[in-house]
């Protein structure tokens, strides 16, 4: 005979059995897409691919990113994951490239490189034992990134450097905000779909990356 305890107690051992994984699969996508993109982004940099503009990178971001939205119950979601990564990586093969060409620029890269690689164990192990819950944080870092992504649009189109410095600081914060949220919303069940998960810490990821580059290109005096 079931009783009401028992039968709370069977909710929550298949809510823990589904949030762990949605976990699970959310890292091994989220390695997956990590190697793929560094080997499109590898061979961007040897065939000296030239990076498709702003237009194209943002027309192809959002529309793969909407495909992968549509389709993210679905294993057409899988294929638009990996385009998306993909041409993520493919686009920051040119950026690579023009930061090696500079006289520290292979410190730069493995400064940047590891700093992300720190930030994202960190935050990720951080929100992973501790178990605080940090959807309060939600509303805020949508308002942050919209912001910094219209600020960001304009130090491009009017050629503003100190703008485009403060935006990238402005996201490694919102990039590392992002990443305590999105652990934080798998293990508290707030996210449900493995695809969508891997898609926000790998965004998170690339930003912060980049805009590691972009700081210390900067303060290296060399940019």
């Amino acid at each position: 005979m079931n009783t009401p305890i028992m039968q709370t107690t069977g909710r929550t051992q298949a809510s823990a059995i589904a949030t762990n994984a949605v976990l699970r699969n959310t890292y091994l996508l989220l390695s997956m897409t990590l190697l793929f993109s560094a080997v499109t982004a590898g061979l961007s940099m040897v065939f000296k691919l030239p990076h498709p503009g702003l237009l194209l990178t943002l027309a192809g971001y959002f529309g793969l990113l909407f495909a992968t939205a549509r389709f993210r119950n679905s294993s057409l979601g899988l294929v638009f994951v990996f385009a998306l990564t993909g041409f993520m990586g493919y686009t920051l093969g040119p950026i690579m490239n023009s930061y090696l060409a500079l006289a520290n620029g292979a410190q730069i890269v493995t400064t940047a490189m590891a700093g992300t690689g720190v930030i994202f164990i960190g935050l990720s192990g951080y929100a992973l034992v501790s178990r605080k819950d940090f959807s309060f944080m939600g509303g805020f870092l949508m308002v942050g990134i919209l912001v910094g992504f219209l600020a960001g649009l304009g130090a491009v189109v009017f050629d503003m450097p100190a703008l485009s410095l403060a935006v990238s600081a402005m996201f490694v914060l919102l990039m590392s905000g992002l990443i305590l949220y999105e652990t934080s919303n798998i293990i508290h069940g707030g996210e449900t779909n493995y695809i969508m998960a891997t898609v926000t810490l790998f965004v998170s990821i690339f930003n912060l990356f980049t805009s590691l580059l972009h700081l210390l290109g900067s303060f290296g005096g060399q940019e």
